[in-house]
């Protein structure tokens, strides 16, 4: 199937003071529906030179939604019929290694997903698909933002496997000692299944995660506090803006599809018959699959 290249429209997903870019204009606040429900807040649209954006405050502007109660579908859905082509994702994290300390960002390449009360896919009874998620960050996004990285001197990491829990309470130790035993370098409570979405969603996606604090594995931090926690992100806060206002130009250099084939993850992907197809889901599901209905 032909692929038409869509112009570079930026998405941003995380804190509230994410999308506080110094230089962002024709800024406008728009709410954008779904057919999956309420996205967590309205949308911020603006441009950063002559590259769109579109910031969306994951917990809602004020911190409103737990991790749990987040509307992932709706989100990626409505970032879809935005337009937008490839989202950076801004999280905080916990590490589990001595290296990754508060402060470092790490861009990660892997991730276990241990959620467990989340609507994980677009599709289901009535039209069945399977992407591959083998690779589920975007690696053309993952080299623009280490580049950025290292050019507004952020201590930044590339690559690890992200653990993704249920929350919203942190960690037991045992949890934390075991996650670390499989190899996990960071833990959060929001990338999954945001990154499987966005795969669905034929949208290019990238983790930056941002480390507060060691977990509870560390001897000398064996207890995870809020307080803390947003200490660190308040002083994140500046490295955040700064990463994706050097990202975005390149970003919007594109002129092809993704060669890492994030624009077409769905070409082969939809396994039931077109007969047997649920006309409702086909409806529901027209922005994020539409290219391939």
């Amino acid at each position: 199937m032909a692929l038409t290249v869509r112009k570079p429209v930026i998405g941003v997903i995380g804190g509230s003071g994410v999308y506080e870019l110094e230089g962002l204009r024709e800024t406008r606040w728009e709410r954008v529906s779904s057919p999956f429900g309420d996205p967590s807040d309205a949308m911020l649209f603006g441009r950063l030179g002559d590259v769109d954006m579109v910031f969306l405050p994951r917990h809602g502007r004020g911190h409103k939604i737990p991790p749990s109660e987040i509307n992932y579908r709706a989100n990626i859905d409505a970032m879809k019929r935005a337009g937008v082509t490839e989202i950076i994702s801004v999280s905080a994290c916990g590490s589990f290694e001595e290296n990754l300390s508060p402060g470092t960002f790490v861009i990660v390449d892997q991730f276990i997903d241990r959620t467990i009360d989340r609507k994980k896919s677009f599709f289901g009874t009535g039209l069945v698909a399977h992407v591959s998620m083998a690779h589920p960050v975007c690696g053309r996004l993952g080299d623009v933002l280490e580049q950025a990285a290292h050019a507004e001197g952020i201590a930044v990491h590339r690559g690890g496997t992200y653990l993704a829990m249920e929350g919203p309470q942190f960690s037991s130790l045992a949890e934390s000692e075991l996650y670390r035993s499989w190899g996990c370098q960071v833990i959060g409570m929001t990338n999954m299944p945001e990154a499987k979405l966005a795969r669905e969603a034929e949208m290019c996606y990238a983790t930056v995660a941002m480390v507060t604090d060691y977990d509870c594995w560390h001897p000398d931090h064996d207890a995870v506090e809020v307080s803390k926690i947003i200490e660190v992100l308040t002083k994140n806060g500046d490295n955040a803006r700064g990463l994706v206002k050097s990202a975005a130009p390149e970003l919007g250099k594109r002129t092809e599809t993704c060669r890492s084939g994030c624009h077409h993850a769905l070409e082969n992907a939809l396994i039931t018959a077109p007969d047997a197809r649920d006309p409702a889901l086909v409806k529901r599901l027209d922005a994020v699959a539409g290219r391939v209905l």
